[in-house]
């Protein structure tokens, strides 16, 4: 079955992203303002002009690039910061060093926290601080090592606010995963309601019909009345069950969080509910009971599980007849957990098994013993002639070795 994917998209720091905009426009213009009144105390005024003539037109040309976090790619992000951390050096070039010692602002100003806020819009508190401690580093070259009090303060407020924004950032997007995952989860629970409504005003009515009429008429009509009733019972079942449960991803993408919806889950996903793959096997004459709780297993676990008493249930059909009952109960244990699957047939007489393998016929050996003792589970079969036979599964919790004795077969 082909996956079906529904992507939902929401962005919190997109007001971010728009604020550094309007920052980047309005510290260039700030920056190049205080080189105008300071012009004629400048010794190279030719280096300023240059520097800021680059300056300029890189912010203006690169406002696209900071309107969201898919355009404002790493390689952007380093070009941005080289900019900022060639006008502190440059300002050494330009300026005397009397107006340097004096204080005199580098000449990208506060232009370049800028470039600092936009490794943490993108990247987190991680980039915000290996991007603040460049400038850190240029404004120390700058000042020869002896950076004046007022050089102390903005690096330090560069480095305090960057980091800050980039944590909330870090939060913003999980709360946004978390609640794309919540909408995706109520939106899923809506639509299993719609469907159970659905479903109950149609099909189920009509089976049950189908169920009486059969009943009232006999003959043929009451084998088919029989089988309707035992797809109502299954049908039943599972929508009060709920659908199979399907595995999500979340990630961050370049305008938000996304939430994938697969349904298909996949090993490497988080544990499934072994009740959800055994509700199907419930019928009018297979009683399903099970715990009020998940039963959480991996997903190779689970699967192979639930084949497991498939084939149980498959070898009551055969020898115990069409017309024999059947019980499954799960037990969720500490450690483990134990499905038991118990019929009221005539039960297998001694050494038939040992027979049936030396005969060839291995379902018993491979289908469910073999399953589970891939997983460093068991199988215990007990039966009695003319008492039924009880079939006990057990699959240990533990997720790592059932991996490990998996991945030998």
């Amino acid at each position: 079955m082909a996956a079906r994917e529904r992507v939902m998209r929401m962005s919190v720091e997109q007001p971010l992203w728009r604020a550094l905009t309007g920052y980047r426009v309005l510290t260039m213009v700030y920056a190049i303002g205080l080189f105008i009144s300071a012009y004629d105390e400048v010794a190279r005024p030719w280096v300023a002009i240059a520097y800021f003539a680059v300056l300029a037109v890189w912010t203006l040309a690169t406002l696209p690039r900071v309107a969201n976090a898919a355009s404002c790619t790493k390689r952007f992000l380093v070009v941005d910061l080289t900019i900022a951390l060639a006008g502190i050096l440059l300002t050494r070039l330009a300026e005397t060093p009397a107006r340097i010692d004096a204080g005199a602002p580098t000449l990208p100003s506060i232009w370049t926290a800028g470039a600092v806020l936009a490794f943490a819009i993108k990247g987190g508190w991680r980039w915000a601080a290996f991007a603040s401690t460049l400038v850190a580093a240029a404004n120390l070259v700058h000042r020869s090592g002896v950076p004046t009090r007022d050089t102390v303060h903005m690096v330090l407020l560069v480095w305090i606010a960057s980091i800050a924004i980039g944590y909330v950032v870090e939060v913003a997007r999980a709360s946004e995963r978390t609640l794309a995952r919540a909408l995706e989860i109520e939106a899923a629970t809506r639509e299993r309601e719609r469907l159970a409504r659905d479903i109950h005003d149609s099909v189920l009515q009509v089976l049950a019909m189908v169920q009486r009429r059969g009943a009232v008429i006999g003959g043929e009509a009451a084998e088919l009345g029989r089988m309707a009733g035992e797809q109502e019972v299954a049908l039943r079942t599972l929508v009060s069950g709920g659908l199979l449960p399907v595995s999500r991803v979340s990630e961050d993408a370049a305008d938000g969080a996304v939430v994938r919806t697969v349904h298909v889950p996949d090993d490497t996903d988080g544990p499934v509910d072994l009740r959800a793959l055994l509700a199907p096997y419930a019928s009018a004459r297979v009683s399903l009971a099970e715990p009020g709780a998940p039963v959480p297993l991996i997903p190779l676990a689970a699967r192979e599980l639930a084949a497991a008493v498939g084939a149980a249930l498959d070898n009551v059909r055969k020898h115990a007849g069409e017309h024999a009952r059947a019980w499954i109960l799960v037990e969720d244990e500490p450690d483990s957990v134990i499905v038991t699957v118990r019929d009221d047939g005539p039960g297998i007489p001694d050494g038939r098994l040992a027979q049936a393998e030396g005969e060839g016929r291995l379902g018993v050996a491979l289908s469910i013993r073999g399953r589970l003792r891939d997983l460093g589970g068991s199988a215990e079969l007990i039966s009695v002639p003319g008492q039924g036979t009880e079939v006990e599964l057990k699959v240990p919790k533990d997720t790592s070795a059932s991996r490990g004795k998996a991945e030998q077969r």
